[in-house]
């Protein structure tokens, strides 16, 4: 279980600590960070993962751009991608659904809730 590998892309420090500490309470000890969409293809070009958690508002690439770029990639594509973000409108929820995330997770939310979107995910 352990085995798996996470990318945790948010510019906010604080918000990357609370994934990657949720990630590690609930098993998974690999996690990779990025601070945008930009840095988060970077470090996917360096080595893939298994699982992508990503923010949407965020500077030089937003997390929708991230995951169209994600998508657009034959190596990359097959990448499950949770994001997690403040918008919850209707529509946001679908643009990203139309642009390719597998689930999605309004802010604030707790380590069950994390866990479960995974679990569904990964299901």
């Amino acid at each position: 279980m352990g085995s798996i590998k996470f990318l945790a892309v948010d510019d906010s420090p604080t918000m990357r600590r609370i994934v990657a500490n949720t990630l590690k309470r609930i098993g998974y000890d690999d996690v990779v960070e990025a601070t945008n969409g930009k840095e988060a293809l970077e470090r996917l070009n360096e080595a893939p993962v298994d699982f992508i958690i990503t923010d949407w508002n965020m500077p030089e690439m937003n997390g929708l751009e991230f995951v169209k770029s994600v998508k657009a990639d034959e190596n990359l594509k097959d990448t499950p991608i949770l994001m997690i973000t403040t918008r919850g409108v209707k529509e946001d929820i679908v643009d990203a659904m139309k642009a390719g995330v597998n689930s999605y997770i309004v802010k604030p939310f707790t380590p069950q809730v994390l866990k479960e979107k995974i679990d569904s995910i990964l299901g």
